[in-house]
C-alpha cells in the first residue's frame, strides 16, 4: 500500500506544487505515494460558503469555523481512518526528523492547512487533530508547511531515494548536523579539498567526518549538541531542563 496524503485546504491548486517534480514527482508517478485535496469551502452549508468569522471577544482578523472544519475532517477520516490528522500551526509541536521518519512508515497523513488567525479552538477538543509546526516563524497559511512535511516524508519512502542508505548520515539522523561535502575540481579559487578526503583511508575519512559534524553541531546548534552529548548547560531548546525533570 502506498503512502497517502489528504490535504484540507482553501487552496487545493497549490498541490502537488513542487512535489510534482524531482524525486517526489517520480515517486508519485510510480505509485509510491498518493495525494488528494479537499476544498474546505465545499463543507460550508450557507449560500456564500463561509469558512471564517470574527473572533469571539473581539480582535483583528478572522477565525476558521469549527463546524466547517469538523465536516471536512470527518470526510478525511472516512477516507483515511488510520492516518493521523495534523494541523499546521506555529504553536504546534516542532517536527523533528525522528517524527518524520515515524510518519513515513505509516499509511499516510491528513494535513489541515489554516488561514487567517487560525482555527476555532474547539476543533482540537472535538476531533483527533494534532498541531505541528515547521519552525518558529509565521507563514501566510499552512500549505507551505504541509509541502515541507510531505517532502520530508516522501523522500524516506522505500525506493524513493536511489540508495537505501542515502539518508543515514544526513543532518539530524544521528543527532548531529551533517559534515561538509566536497567534489571536483580538487583546486578551486585557491581552495583545496581536504587531504584526508583524497587519502583513500576510509577509517581516517570516517573519523574526520564525525569530528567535523560534532564541531559544526556544537558551534551552530548548541541545543542539538546538548542532547547528543549530554553536556550540562542551558540551551535554547530547554532539553537539559526537560531531562532534569524526568530524572
Amino acid at each position: 500500500m502506498s503512502f497517502a496524503a489528504t490535504i484540507l485546504t482553501l487552496y487545493p491548486e497549490m498541490f502537488p506544487g513542487p512535489l510534482g517534480h524531482s524525486i517526489a514527482g517520480r515517486a508519485r508517478d510510480e505509485g509510491k505515494w498518493a495525494l488528494e485535496t479537499l476544498q474546505i469551502r465545499d463543507f460550508a452549508t450557507d449560500k456564500h460558503h463561509t469558512v471564517d468569522d470574527t473572533p469571539a471577544g473581539g480582535g483583528a482578523g478572522m477565525v476558521m469555523k469549527a463546524d466547517v472544519l469538523a465536516a471536512a475532517i470527518d470526510e478525511a477520516l472516512e477516507r483515511q481512518p488510520d492516518a493521523p490528522v495534523l494541523a499546521m500551526s506555529p504553536r504546534g509541536t516542532p517536527l523533528t526528523q525522528s517524527r518524520i521518519r515515524a510518519l513515513s512508515t505509516g499509511p499516510g497523513v491528513t494535513i489541515l492547512c489554516g488561514r487567517f488567525e487560525g482555527f476555532d479552538e474547539r476543533i482540537f477538543e472535538a476531533r483527533p487533530v494534532e498541531e505541528v509546526s515547521v519552525g518558529d516563524y509565521i507563514l501566510s497559511g499552512g500549505e507551505i508547511g504541509a509541502l515541507a512535511l510531505l517532502d520530508a516524508c516522501i523522500r524516506l519512502l522505500p525506493g524513493v531515494m536511489g540508495a537505501a542508505s542515502s539518508g543515514d548520515e544526513e543532518s539530524f539522523e544521528q543527532g548531529l548536523l551533517e559534515y561538509p561535502h566536497y567534489t571536483r575540481p580538487v583546486e578551486w579559487e585557491g581552495r583545496s579539498i581536504p587531504e584526508v578526503l583524497r587519502s583513500g583511508d576510509h577509517a581516517r575519512i570516517a573519523a574526520w567526518r564525525k569530528r567535523r559534524a560534532e564541531e559544526i553541531t556544537r558551534s551552530r546548534r548548541p541545543d542539538l549538541w546538548e542532547r547528543y552529548s549530554g553536556a550540562p548547560g542551558q540551551s535554547p531548546s530547554g532539553a537539559q531542563r526537560d531531562k532534569a525533570k524526568d530524572e
